[in-house]
């Protein structure tokens, strides 16, 4: 995601390039703090920190370095992905010489992840739309290829279990896109009736790329797709900005699935098969606000690259929308 801050006051044309900006000691311990906190969320999953037994558990068993070692693939994985899809923001806006942050990574310690991702911050006013759109699509583009190429070594690498071997389990299941279900027929081919593919960690973190880059280009405020919506259809923006923030409510209320009308309770299981993810989001945009702030140049037009870029975001967000995201499976 890409957060225009302060505008520096200096117009475009006179702008030089600045020198590349050098890590701040708050780049360094938020990088180091998120690297732990995605490792330790990675080993939690891992086949060595569940062997452990349960009366040898203490809070720091999971600090142990031949526990921690296992979540690197995750880890490392994931953090490639969210700086890569940053740092094509980064480049996009040095060659238009638009001033930028190095990637602000966010840790969130004992979470599932272990992040919410990271953020570079723009420094100085868009000079017009092509500018805008070239920033704001480098980063997902950028980062939807870095996803695939992990999600496709994950699937590579998965193993092909059976559902009854977990029975009497609780599990975590993580919704497929119309890309991800192709890539797993691809690579995996077709799974035998009552199994289910167990994602290597590799994986895991390219799944969640994809996904992040269907919740950056939201077509709001100042989401990724935000800024592609501003440059394609410029102030009339705040209107899609609405009916985006209006969609992921009633895509709250209305997204599939749809077992709960068979239920006995079916207010009770309505409201648990619900992902609540889309109401954070639709409140985040909220919070981050609908408008748009104006390039220096507002009058500028697309050309056909710049339009074709646009179509092939809204593609990639089509291919990697998924609608139940992440369900929860009671024992």
């Amino acid at each position: 995601m890409t957060r225009i801050g302060p505008i520096d006051g200096v117009s475009y044309e006179r702008r030089h390039l600045d020198p590349p900006p050098t890590p701040s000691l708050l780049h360094i311990c938020l990088f180091l703090l998120t690297l732990l906190a995605t490792t330790m969320a990675g080993a939690q999953v891992s086949p060595a920190f569940r062997a452990i037994p349960i009366e040898a558990l203490s809070w720091h068993s999971i600090l142990r370095p031949d526990i921690l070692v296992h979540g690197l693939p995750f880890s490392l994985a994931l953090i490639g992905v969210l700086g890569i899809h940053e740092m094509g923001h980064f480049v996009a806006s040095r060659a238009w010489h638009v001033r930028a942050t190095l990637p602000y990574f966010i840790p969130f310690p004992m979470s599932l992840i272990g992040t919410l991702g990271a953020v570079i911050r723009i420094r100085s006013r868009i000079p017009n739309r092509r500018a805008l759109i070239d920033i704001g699509a480098a980063g997902p583009v950028a980062g939807f290829v870095a996803a695939v190429a992990a999600l496709c070594y994950g699937l590579a690498h998965a193993q092909v279990v059976a559902l009854a071997d977990f029975a009497g389990e609780g599990a975590i299941v993580f919704g497929d896109s119309l890309l991800t279900s192709w890539l797993q027929k691809w690579i995996v081919g077709p799974l035998p009736p009552g199994h289910d593919v167990m994602l290597h960690p590799v994986g895991f973190a390219g799944w969640l790329g994809l996904f992040v880059t269907v919740l950056n280009l939201l077509p709001v405020g100042q989401f990724d797709g935000g800024h592609i919506v501003y440059s394609v259809v410029g102030r009339r923006h705040h209107l899609v900005s609405r009916a985006t923030v209006v969609a992921l409510i009633l895509f709250w209320a209305v997204a599939p699935g749809y077992a709960w009308t068979e239920s006995d309770t079916p207010l009770t299981a309505w409201i648990t098969s619900r992902w609540p993810g889309w109401l954070v989001w639709a409140a985040l945009a909220l919070l981050l606000g609908r408008r748009h702030p104006t390039p220096v140049d507002p009058h500028s037009t697309l050309d056909g690259s710049r339009k074709g870029l646009a179509v092939l975001t809204l593609v990639i967000f089509i291919l990697c929308f998924i609608p139940q995201p992440i369900r929860f499976l009671d024992p």
